[in-house]
């Protein structure tokens, strides 16, 4: 096979099994048929790449049609990039460049300036223009003693809510959360029902179905989790595996994270994908007691339109500068262009004035975002700041309060 041979186009909808089963033998997965049943409803609403060379399907990528928040309250078209897979008789001849590619072109051509992703290598995706556009922590909490909080929990009534009428009751409350920080993705019913009320769960068959606890009418909080029972060989406790917690204030989150750390029978509650900036990290009373346990880059964002997607976004303070910005995979991207922005207005254009910083259009993304300053990203040998001072005065423009966060994994 020479890289001409190797066609792109879109993947009909008769052929979504044949997609599913490049995927199923890329991840080295074997899912039951009901999680299938699921994959081919979810792949029926997603753009469809596929890389065919003659008849054969070697190539697939689908995207979501996504809404996200971006920084200052907005939300911009955001394709989720999905089951992304290369044959393993075709790695390393271009596939994945070429659907990449593809996928760009598609993103502009249908006005949505950002694609983001979760990425199975980490190492990949950088190389196409994707920047770390949020960043996640697992936490754990030895719940053998009773939670130590500096601060008081908030004393208002707490209720579970059956998991058939959570969408209802969590969903106008979530939406709440996108215009308060960036990286969150619109939530449809069937997402709220399949990916994180569902009965089974696909990542342990001993966990729980997904229980919901919420604070105050009206809502002023809720959590989601799950409960796995102790191994009586180790003598060992439960498990509470938290998936989602959201809150209107500290305390607020305390008394959901008190109650999550007083379920009967179990010695843990174990967090992913929590917030950098969680508020728990600095009113736990006992470091000892709550720990991250790791840190990860989660969302990986790329900007496929940089104009649109800077025009998208607010501006918390005045900046004037100029950014030569690199990017081999979109030209219309690449070259020298002068930033305008405030809170009143925006421009951005072609210029010929010298650069006062020179960035990848990766690292654009993650300060984009606000995962990441311009001045750490400057302090690492990422971007060059020819204008002392540039690197601040665009870190404060840019400027948007709460870490990005999302825990939608897709």
């Amino acid at each position: 096979m020479n890289a001409s041979s190797v066609q792109f186009r879109d993947v009909p909808e008769s052929e979504i099994q044949r997609a599913l089963a490049l995927a199923y033998l890329v991840f080295h997965e074997s899912p039951e048929s009901d999680k299938r049943r699921q994959h081919e409803k979810t792949l029926a609403t997603c753009l469809r790449i596929g890389a065919y060379d003659g008849d054969e399907l070697v190539g697939f990528a689908a995207a979501h049609p996504f809404e996200l928040s971006v920084p200052g309250g907005g939300e911009l078209p955001c394709p989720g990039l999905t089951f992304v897979s290369v044959a393993p008789t075709h790695r390393r001849r271009g596939v994945l460049s070429g659907m990449i590619a593809e996928l760009f072109a598609r993103c502009a051509a249908q006005g949505a300036p950002l694609i983001a992703l979760w990425a199975s290598e980490a190492s990949i995706y950088g190389r196409f223009g994707f920047g770390p556009g949020s960043y996640g922590a697992t936490v754990e909490i030895d719940t053998r003693r009773p939670l130590a909080l500096r601060v008081p929990p908030d004393p208002g009534p707490l209720r579970l809510v059956e998991a058939e009428a959570a969408p209802d009751v969590l969903g106008p409350y979530f939406e709440g959360t996108r215009a308060r920080r960036a990286g969150r993705l619109a939530r449809t019913r069937d997402w709220w029902r399949e990916e994180w009320l569902a009965e089974k769960d696909e990542e342990s068959a001993e966990f729980s179905p997904a229980r919901v606890v919420v604070l105050g009418e009206p809502l002023a909080g809720y959590a989601i989790y799950r409960t796995k029972q102790g191994d009586a060989a180790s003598q060992a406790q439960g498990l509470v595996r938290l998936d989602e917690l959201e809150a209107d204030s500290p305390q607020v989150a305390a008394a959901l994270w008190n109650y999550l750390a007083g379920i009967d029978l179990t010695d843990r509650v174990r967090a992913w994908g929590r917030p950098l900036d969680d508020p728990l990290r600095l009113f736990a009373g006992d470091p000892d007691q709550v720990r991250v346990t790791e840190e990860f880059p989660a969302l990986w964002v790329r900007l496929v339109d940089v104009r649109a997607a800077l025009a998208g976004r607010s501006w918390d303070a005045p900046a004037d500068v100029v950014l030569e910005v690199r990017d081999p995979h979109v030209s219309a991207n690449e070259g020298t262009f002068r930033l305008i922005a405030s809170p009143d207005g925006f421009s951005y254009a072609p210029t010929e004035d010298a650069p006062d910083l020179s960035l990848d259009v990766r690292d654009l993304a993650s300060a984009y975002m606000g995962s990441v300053t311009v001045r750490a990203l400057v302090a690492a040998g990422l971007v060059t700041e020819h204008t002392p001072g540039a690197a601040p005065m665009l870190d404060a423009a840019l400027s948007a309060g709460l870490l990005p966060h999302t825990a939608d994994a897709f």
